[in-house]
Protein backbone atom coordinates (compact mmCIF):
# COMPACT_ATOMS: atom_id res chain seq x y z
CA UNK A 1 0.00 0.00 0.00
CA UNK A 2 2.70 2.30 0.92
CA UNK A 3 4.74 1.42 -2.66
CA UNK A 4 1.58 2.29 -4.30
CA UNK A 5 1.25 5.51 -2.68
CA UNK A 6 4.17 6.48 -3.49
CA UNK A 7 4.11 6.10 -7.22
CA UNK A 8 1.17 8.45 -7.35
CA UNK A 9 2.71 10.43 -5.52
CA UNK A 10 5.56 10.60 -7.84
CA UNK A 11 3.60 10.21 -10.57
CA UNK A 12 1.46 13.64 -9.14
CA UNK A 13 4.57 15.73 -9.06
CA UNK A 14 5.49 14.59 -12.11
CA UNK A 15 2.63 16.08 -14.00
CA UNK A 16 2.57 19.24 -11.93
CA UNK A 17 6.15 19.47 -12.22
CA UNK A 18 6.35 18.47 -16.18
CA UNK A 19 6.32 21.44 -19.17
CA UNK A 20 3.31 22.51 -20.17
CA UNK A 21 2.18 21.19 -23.78
CA UNK A 22 3.07 22.97 -26.68
CA UNK A 23 -0.47 24.10 -28.32
CA UNK A 24 0.33 27.41 -29.71
CA UNK A 25 -2.45 27.79 -33.08
CA UNK A 26 -0.53 28.12 -36.61
CA UNK A 27 -1.09 31.24 -38.55
CA UNK A 28 -3.06 30.93 -42.50
CA UNK A 29 -3.64 33.65 -45.14
CA UNK A 30 -2.64 34.01 -48.46
CA UNK A 31 0.23 35.17 -50.62
CA UNK A 32 1.35 37.01 -53.64
CA UNK A 33 5.01 37.54 -54.74
CA UNK A 34 7.52 38.95 -56.96
CA UNK A 35 10.59 37.68 -58.53
CA UNK A 36 13.28 40.28 -58.74
CA UNK A 37 16.76 38.56 -59.94
CA UNK A 38 18.10 36.88 -57.03
CA UNK A 39 15.30 37.45 -54.34
CA UNK A 40 11.94 36.96 -53.83
CA UNK A 41 9.31 40.33 -52.82
CA UNK A 42 6.25 38.42 -50.97
CA UNK A 43 3.31 40.38 -49.50
CA UNK A 44 1.71 38.20 -46.93
CA UNK A 45 -2.09 38.71 -45.54
CA UNK A 46 -2.64 36.63 -42.99
CA UNK A 47 -5.29 35.78 -39.50
CA UNK A 48 -5.34 34.50 -36.21
CA UNK A 49 -8.08 33.46 -33.79
CA UNK A 50 -6.34 34.23 -30.68
CA UNK A 51 -5.66 37.25 -30.49
CA UNK A 52 -7.91 37.59 -33.89
CA UNK A 53 -5.79 39.56 -35.97
CA UNK A 54 -5.46 40.23 -39.62
CA UNK A 55 -1.76 41.23 -40.40
CA UNK A 56 -1.17 42.82 -43.80
CA UNK A 57 2.50 43.01 -44.40
CA UNK A 58 6.28 42.37 -46.78
CA UNK A 59 8.93 40.64 -47.09
CA UNK A 60 12.02 40.51 -48.98
CA UNK A 61 13.83 36.85 -48.92
CA UNK A 62 16.96 36.12 -51.03
CA UNK A 63 15.48 32.80 -53.29
CA UNK A 64 18.37 30.71 -52.20
CA UNK A 65 16.48 30.92 -48.57
CA UNK A 66 13.49 28.87 -49.50
CA UNK A 67 12.96 24.84 -49.83
CA UNK A 68 11.85 22.96 -52.74
CA UNK A 69 10.63 26.58 -54.93
CA UNK A 70 10.26 27.02 -58.05
CA UNK A 71 9.78 30.39 -59.84
CA UNK A 72 9.00 28.80 -63.30
CA UNK A 73 5.57 29.88 -65.71
CA UNK A 74 3.53 27.28 -64.08
CA UNK A 75 5.70 26.01 -61.21
CA UNK A 76 2.65 24.74 -58.61
CA UNK A 77 5.00 23.00 -56.21
CA UNK A 78 5.26 23.93 -52.70
CA UNK A 79 7.89 25.70 -50.82
CA UNK A 80 8.84 26.15 -47.51
CA UNK A 81 10.73 28.91 -45.81
CA UNK A 82 12.44 27.75 -42.57
CA UNK A 83 13.47 30.04 -39.29
CA UNK A 84 14.19 29.63 -35.93
CA UNK A 85 10.69 31.13 -34.84
CA UNK A 86 8.60 28.28 -37.49
CA UNK A 87 8.04 27.34 -40.75
CA UNK A 88 6.32 29.05 -43.54
CA UNK A 89 4.88 26.84 -46.03
CA UNK A 90 3.72 27.95 -49.04
CA UNK A 91 1.29 26.58 -51.91
CA UNK A 92 0.66 28.53 -55.03
CA UNK A 93 1.48 28.94 -58.91
CA UNK A 94 4.12 31.31 -60.66
CA UNK A 95 3.79 33.18 -63.77
CA UNK A 96 5.70 35.56 -65.73
CA UNK A 97 7.61 36.28 -62.66
CA UNK A 98 4.47 36.83 -60.26
CA UNK A 99 3.15 34.13 -57.51
CA UNK A 100 0.01 33.95 -55.38
CA UNK A 101 -1.43 31.18 -53.48
CA UNK A 102 -2.21 29.94 -49.59
CA UNK A 103 0.20 30.37 -46.77
CA UNK A 104 0.29 28.66 -43.40
CA UNK A 105 2.96 29.91 -40.43
CA UNK A 106 3.99 26.91 -37.58
CA UNK A 107 5.36 28.07 -34.84
CA UNK A 108 8.56 26.22 -33.01
CA UNK A 109 8.61 25.35 -29.77
CA UNK A 110 12.10 25.29 -29.55
CA UNK A 111 11.66 28.82 -30.36
CA UNK A 112 8.83 29.40 -27.21
CA UNK A 113 11.35 27.90 -24.77
CA UNK A 114 14.56 30.00 -25.96
CA UNK A 115 12.92 33.11 -25.95
CA UNK A 116 11.19 32.67 -22.56
CA UNK A 117 14.45 32.13 -20.99
CA UNK A 118 15.67 35.61 -22.43
CA UNK A 119 12.17 37.11 -20.71
CA UNK A 120 9.86 36.87 -23.22
CA UNK A 121 6.75 34.15 -21.89
CA UNK A 122 3.77 33.59 -23.51
CA UNK A 123 4.02 35.53 -26.47
CA UNK A 124 0.86 35.65 -28.22
CA UNK A 125 0.67 33.98 -31.79
CA UNK A 126 0.32 37.16 -33.93
CA UNK A 127 3.40 38.28 -32.34
CA UNK A 128 5.05 35.40 -32.72
CA UNK A 129 4.26 35.25 -36.60
CA UNK A 130 6.24 38.94 -36.61
CA UNK A 131 9.48 37.94 -34.77
CA UNK A 132 9.82 34.99 -37.82
CA UNK A 133 8.96 36.89 -40.12
CA UNK A 134 11.46 39.45 -39.56
CA UNK A 135 13.97 36.89 -38.11
CA UNK A 136 14.26 38.48 -34.66
CA UNK A 137 16.09 34.89 -33.10
CA UNK A 138 17.37 34.92 -29.46
CA UNK A 139 21.13 35.16 -30.76
CA UNK A 140 19.79 38.60 -32.17
CA UNK A 141 18.12 39.25 -28.55
CA UNK A 142 21.41 38.44 -27.05
CA UNK A 143 23.78 40.98 -29.16
CA UNK A 144 21.27 43.48 -28.32
CA UNK A 145 22.02 42.84 -24.74
CA UNK A 146 25.69 42.71 -25.17
CA UNK A 147 25.05 46.32 -26.70
CA UNK A 148 23.14 47.29 -23.26
CA UNK A 149 19.43 47.21 -24.30
CA UNK A 150 18.19 44.71 -21.99
CA UNK A 151 14.92 43.77 -20.43
CA UNK A 152 12.95 45.15 -24.34
CA UNK A 153 9.45 45.60 -24.32
CA UNK A 154 8.49 42.83 -27.14
CA UNK A 155 6.16 46.09 -28.78
CA UNK A 156 9.89 47.37 -29.15
CA UNK A 157 11.51 44.42 -29.99
CA UNK A 158 8.83 44.15 -32.96
CA UNK A 159 10.02 47.35 -34.54
CA UNK A 160 13.99 46.24 -34.01
CA UNK A 161 13.10 43.74 -36.46
CA UNK A 162 10.24 45.75 -38.87
CA UNK A 163 13.02 48.55 -39.31
CA UNK A 164 16.14 46.00 -39.45
CA UNK A 165 17.89 47.47 -36.55
CA UNK A 166 20.44 45.24 -36.43
CA UNK A 167 23.50 45.04 -33.75
CA UNK A 168 25.18 45.92 -37.08
CA UNK A 169 23.59 49.28 -37.51
CA UNK A 170 23.69 50.35 -33.74
CA UNK A 171 27.38 50.06 -33.98
CA UNK A 172 28.20 51.87 -37.53
CA UNK A 173 26.51 54.81 -35.84
CA UNK A 174 28.70 54.24 -32.77
CA UNK A 175 31.62 54.43 -35.02
CA UNK A 176 30.49 57.63 -36.07
CA UNK A 177 29.91 59.13 -32.46
CA UNK A 178 26.33 58.78 -32.20
CA UNK A 179 26.58 56.57 -28.60
CA UNK A 180 24.19 56.09 -25.70
CA UNK A 181 21.32 55.93 -28.42
CA UNK A 182 18.00 54.81 -26.94
CA UNK A 183 16.13 52.33 -29.26
CA UNK A 184 13.52 54.67 -29.76
CA UNK A 185 16.12 56.84 -31.71
CA UNK A 186 17.94 54.09 -33.56
CA UNK A 187 14.54 53.12 -34.90
CA UNK A 188 13.45 56.72 -36.08
CA UNK A 189 17.30 57.21 -36.99
CA UNK A 190 16.13 53.58 -39.21
CA UNK A 191 13.25 54.79 -40.54
CA UNK A 192 13.81 58.56 -41.77
CA UNK A 193 17.39 57.23 -43.51
CA UNK A 194 19.97 58.06 -41.22
CA UNK A 195 22.91 55.86 -42.63
CA UNK A 196 26.89 55.78 -42.63
CA UNK A 197 26.85 56.64 -45.89
CA UNK A 198 24.48 59.63 -45.29
CA UNK A 199 26.68 60.75 -42.08
CA UNK A 200 30.17 60.95 -44.33
CA UNK A 201 28.43 62.54 -47.75
CA UNK A 202 26.79 65.55 -45.00
CA UNK A 203 30.52 65.73 -43.37
CA UNK A 204 32.58 65.93 -47.11
CA UNK A 205 30.23 68.78 -47.20
CA UNK A 206 31.62 70.37 -43.77
CA UNK A 207 28.37 69.09 -41.94
CA UNK A 208 30.44 66.82 -39.22
CA UNK A 209 29.86 65.78 -35.67
CA UNK A 210 26.23 66.56 -36.49
CA UNK A 211 23.82 66.65 -33.29
CA UNK A 212 21.48 63.60 -34.03
CA UNK A 213 18.17 66.18 -34.21
CA UNK A 214 19.69 67.83 -36.81
CA UNK A 215 21.15 65.05 -38.55
CA UNK A 216 17.26 63.45 -38.43
CA UNK A 217 16.03 66.52 -39.21
CA UNK A 218 18.23 67.02 -42.55
CA UNK A 219 16.59 63.46 -43.38
CA UNK A 220 13.32 63.95 -43.03
CA UNK A 221 13.19 67.34 -44.85
CA UNK A 222 15.72 66.48 -47.64
CA UNK A 223 18.76 68.16 -47.21
CA UNK A 224 20.92 66.33 -49.27
CA UNK A 225 24.41 67.00 -50.43
CA UNK A 226 23.76 67.57 -53.73
CA UNK A 227 21.00 70.70 -52.17
CA UNK A 228 23.88 71.61 -49.86
CA UNK A 229 26.43 72.00 -52.88
CA UNK A 230 23.29 73.60 -55.07
CA UNK A 231 23.21 76.72 -52.29
CA UNK A 232 26.74 77.14 -52.19
CA UNK A 233 27.17 77.66 -55.92
CA UNK A 234 23.74 79.96 -55.55
CA UNK A 235 26.06 82.08 -52.53
CA UNK A 236 24.98 80.53 -49.45
CA UNK A 237 28.05 78.46 -48.43
CA UNK A 238 27.50 79.01 -44.59
CA UNK A 239 24.66 77.95 -43.71
CA UNK A 240 23.49 76.35 -40.61
CA UNK A 241 21.70 72.86 -40.41
CA UNK A 242 18.61 74.44 -39.42
CA UNK A 243 18.60 77.33 -41.69
CA UNK A 244 19.25 74.41 -44.70
CA UNK A 245 16.13 72.61 -42.94
CA UNK A 246 14.15 76.30 -43.30
CA UNK A 247 15.13 76.59 -46.95
CA UNK A 248 13.90 72.84 -47.55
CA UNK A 249 10.55 73.59 -45.52
CA UNK A 250 9.58 76.42 -47.39
CA UNK A 251 10.38 75.13 -50.63
CA UNK A 252 13.42 77.33 -51.25
CA UNK A 253 15.94 75.67 -53.83
CA UNK A 254 19.22 77.38 -55.80
CA UNK A 255 16.17 77.58 -58.50
CA UNK A 256 14.18 79.97 -56.51
CA UNK A 257 16.89 82.23 -55.99
CA UNK A 258 18.13 83.06 -59.00
CA UNK A 259 14.58 83.56 -60.39
CA UNK A 260 14.27 85.68 -57.31
CA UNK A 261 17.44 87.61 -58.36
CA UNK A 262 15.99 88.06 -61.80
CA UNK A 263 13.06 89.46 -59.93
CA UNK A 264 10.87 86.38 -60.59
CA UNK A 265 9.43 84.24 -57.90
CA UNK A 266 8.46 80.63 -59.46
CA UNK A 267 6.59 79.38 -56.32
CA UNK A 268 3.28 78.38 -56.57
CA UNK A 269 0.33 80.42 -54.98
CA UNK A 270 -1.27 79.32 -52.58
Amino acid sequence: MKVTSLFFSLLTWVLLTASPVFAEPSITGTWTADVKKDTLELFLRTSSEKPKTTQQLNMKVPLTSFQGLSTADGGTAPFRLEREAGVFSFEGRFSDAKGAGHLRFEPKEEYVRAMTALGYPAIAPDKHYLLAVFDITPARVKELSTLGFKDIALEELVQVGIFQVTPGYIQSLAQHGYTKLTLAKLIQSRIHGVTPERIRALAAEGYKALELEDLLAMSIHGVTPEFIREMREAGYAKLTPQELVKLRIHGIDAKFVRDLSDGRDTRKKE
